[in-house]
């Protein structure tokens, strides 16, 4: 019985509680969106942000894909599922594995979560860093279903950061936050360079 209510609060309690944080501040944030590049919302993407950027790039996500079948990259570890369980909320699925543990299943998954249409949702440097790193899988996955990638960042004006390896933020309610989107191709790229324009294109307009 104790198992089965920790595992209620830590799955069902905490992410609802997550989700309603992230809405909090995202309606009373200042949002800007200068030189916002848009998707073509007939194509599929494989989508990107940092990992510190989960708590406001969803929500542009599904700003711009309001019924986009999405699924997500999530690690099977405590951490991970909390995220797939806060994602659930803006109708994004899990896709186990992740491209640091299980990376072939999660690509796998992938690969054919995007052949059937739907866009996919990747951390690059999760789900534990380094911060600011690229994974092999996110070269591999938007090579091998020959999509564009497109990105989401923000940079906070005002925040909180937490004292996690990916220095998480949280921008303080009623500050400003100016939000970024991208596309890139990376198909005629080597695997470093391709990892160096992703890196590079994302930190442009990312909070450090």
């Amino acid at each position: 019985m104790k198992k089965f209510i920790s595992n209620f609060l830590t799955y069902e309690i905490v992410p609802f509680l997550i989700y309603t944080l992230m809405r909090i501040i995202w309606f009373t944030i200042k949002k800007e969106f200068p030189c916002a590049i848009l998707p073509n919302k007939h194509k599929n993407y494989v989508c990107a942000c940092w990992h510190s950027e989960l708590l406001i790039s969803p929500q542009y996500y599904r700003k711009l894909f309001p019924k986009h079948k999405t699924g997500a990259i999530a690690s099977s570890h405590k951490d991970g599922k909390i995220v797939s369980n806060t994602l659930k909320y803006f109708d994004t699925y899990p896709i186990e594995g992740s491209t640091s543990k299980g990376g072939v299943k999660a690509l796998i998954n992938s690969l054919n979560a995007l052949k059937n249409g739907d866009n996919v949702m990747i951390t690059p440097d999760g789900p534990k860093g380094p911060r600011f790193t690229i994974s092999d899988g996110t070269i591999a996955l938007a090579q091998k279903s020959n999509l564009e990638i497109f990105m989401i960042n923000f940079q906070a004006h005002n925040y909180w950061q937490l004292k996690s390896w990916d220095k998480f933020v949280i921008p303080k309610p009623f500050s400003k936050v100016t939000i970024y989107s991208q596309i890139i191709d990376i198909q005629k790229l080597t695997n470093d360079e391709a990892k160096n324009l992703i890196r590079e294109t994302m930190l442009k307009n990312t909070t450090i």
